[in-house]
């Protein structure tokens, strides 16, 4: 039997919308991997959606019994609660963030995911790495990539 994956994710944007990143740690077994990017114009749910697709993407291998940590309501909820499912039924009409959720579906629909809630800057150290690495990503304005999926309202 595989050996579960952990995946701690955060992301964080100045300004909301501005510069923003994400933090990923990815945990299986004795193996850890962390993953960042930073981007010079976002919102802070798109980054906490685009570490989870990051997250997700990352894994080699599909089926994987997959445990997702998030201090994001707004991914949490939309899956744990199935908004999601309901919204793509209806083409993502009138909802943020259309293209991140198509790509979350294609990532989460290979591997057995579940989701579970964690408070934020609180005392999870994997969440809170997680964050300081999303921080570092939105800071270093010489790397920062375009989100070419962020619309202005």
């Amino acid at each position: 039997m595989p050996t579960p994956i952990t995946i701690y994710t955060d992301g964080s944007a100045r300004g909301n919308p501005g510069p923003g990143g994400y933090g990923v740690v990815l945990l299986s077994g004795r193996f850890r991997k962390e993953l960042s990017q930073g981007f010079r114009r976002t919102t802070n749910n798109r980054m906490e959606l685009m570490a989870v697709c990051a997250g997700l993407e990352a894994l080699r291998f599909e089926g994987c019994d997959v445990t997702v940590y998030s201090d994001s309501r707004y991914v949490v909820d939309a899956v744990t609660k199935g908004w999601v499912f309901g919204w793509e039924k209806k083409g993502f009409a009138g909802k943020k963030n259309p293209d991140l959720w198509g790509r979350f579906l294609r990532a989460y629909r290979r591997q057995h995911v579940r989701f579970v809630w964690v408070k934020g800057h609180a005392d999870n150290a994997e969440n809170n790495r997680c964050d300081a690495l999303a921080v570092a990503a939105s800071a270093d304005g010489a790397l920062l990539s375009e989100d070419t999926g962020y619309c202005p309202e």
